[in-house]
């Protein structure tokens, strides 16, 4: 099935686990070795906007639900770049919970690689995916990595990510995320950290762009 899909249009690679598994880092090591062949769409990157609500019960949503992602426009953009048609990526502001006027072009490539924590979990946006691959990582180390993240890169306090990742983060990582797991092709246990793993992708995509 998959030299078919290469041969007809590009491979969609998804790349899904929980917070902090790692997914960001494989797709960037994929990326750098096989630049010329890749772009990169992230899920987080399809929040929906709320403007019309004010900052602090913008604060309050439950961001890891899938009911925040503009996964319509997901699947759009995806179908968009098998079908060789650049896109206008938006970009999220995790501080203000909007998107910004601005976006990023993305265009077509002979390998799409789409990563985020609910890839799998919408059978739409699931069955456009040639390769599923599911990023294995234990609760604590991807609480530590959620943490770093978010203070640094999100403006966000330790208490509140603390709490968030008991309050929303872990309940729907349960209900959403690990069930989601058992659609994946691969599983990569730790990330980025799992060489041998990456080296195993991407020899598959290098056979794959020839």
């Amino acid at each position: 099935m998959i030299k078919g899909a290469a041969m007809n249009k590009p491979v969609v690679i998804g790349i899904a686990g929980g917070t902090g598994s790692g997914k960001t880092s494989i797709a960037k090591a994929i990326k750098k070795q096989v630049e010329e062949h890749v772009t990169v769409l992230t899920q987080d990157s399809y929040y929906k906007s709320f403007p019309d609500l004010p900052l602090k019960e913008r604060h309050m949503i439950n961001f890891d639900h899938p009911s925040t992602y503009d996964t319509k426009l997901l699947i759009e953009h995806i179908q968009n770049l098998v079908r060789n048609v650049p896109i206008e990526m938006p970009i999220y502001d995790f501080t203000t919970h909007l998107r910004k006027k601005e976006t990023i072009q993305q265009n077509p490539a002979k390998i799409i690689i789409v990563e985020g924590i609910l890839l799998f979990e919408n059978e739409e946006l699931r069955s456009l995916m040639d390769i599923k691959i599911f990023v294995d990582t234990d609760a604590d180390i991807r609480i530590i990595r959620r943490i770093d993240r978010d203070i640094k890169e999100r403006g966000r306090t330790l208490q509140s990510t603390i709490d968030q990742y008991l309050a929303t983060v872990r309940p729907m990582h349960n209900e959403f995320v690990e069930p989601s797991k058992r659609f994946a092709d691969i599983i990569i246990p730790e990330g980025g950290h799992n060489k041998i793993g990456i080296d195993m992708i991407v020899s598959k995509i290098k056979n794959i762009v020839g």
